[in-house]
């Protein structure tokens, strides 16, 4: 699976314009799955997920060091390569929807094949594609059920939206990564 998705090009062959080759996380055996939208300029460069300021975010939040954060979830994405700037010039371009269809299949494959016990959503984009939930805003601090994982879904932690400035948002991310860490603790997913 892995050796197969880090030589895709389905979305070049489709004539996408990737800024990457296909970003694929180290495998430990995890049965923690994180799932992002589309891995940024950082982890294209160095082809591993949650390498930049958003992922070094996103491990302070959960409370885990980078070793236990690797070690404890298998993190992929909606997209696996990233998709180069936004027109605006703010943040990354958000894949078309014919380009998260194209990626699709690999989520489904790992899914079968690692039977997450406990899936994190981050950001809008990856609840809306595994949950069907219209907005990041009515599903963080939820709990969710898909395919016989605990689902929890966080927020983007980039600061690219705005959506974290409010402090009642804020208090939801510090609920959900507590739901998180409680969940990898039922599960002893983490020391």
């Amino acid at each position: 699976m892995q050796r197969d998705q880090a030589r895709c090009r389905a979305c070049v062959d489709a004539g996408y314009p990737l800024e990457s080759l296909p970003v694929v996380a180290p495998l430990y055996d995890q049965r923690a799955y994180l799932f992002g939208q589309a891995p940024g300029i950082v982890e294209g460069e160095e082809r591993l997920p949650w390498r930049g300021r958003a992922g070094r975010t996103l491990r302070r939040w959960l409370e885990l060091d980078e070793d236990e954060f690797y070690e404890t979830f298998y993190c992929a994405a909606v997209t696996r390569c990233y998709p180069g700037r936004a027109a605006s010039g703010r943040g990354d371009r958000t894949p078309t929807p014919e380009e998260q269809r194209l990626c699709e299949r690999w989520r489904d494959h790992e899914l079968r094949l690692l039977q997450p016990e406990l899936i994190v959503t981050v950001g809008g984009l990856a609840a809306r594609r595994l949950l069907g939930v219209r907005s990041v805003g009515e599903s963080v601090g939820g709990r969710y059920e898909y395919g016989g994982a605990v689902v929890i879904p966080l927020p983007h932690p980039s600061g690219a939206s705005g959506w974290l400035n409010d402090p009642a948002n804020r208090t939801r991310v510090t609920v959900a990564a507590g739901a998180i860490r409680q969940e990898l603790a039922r599960l002893r997913l983490t020391k």
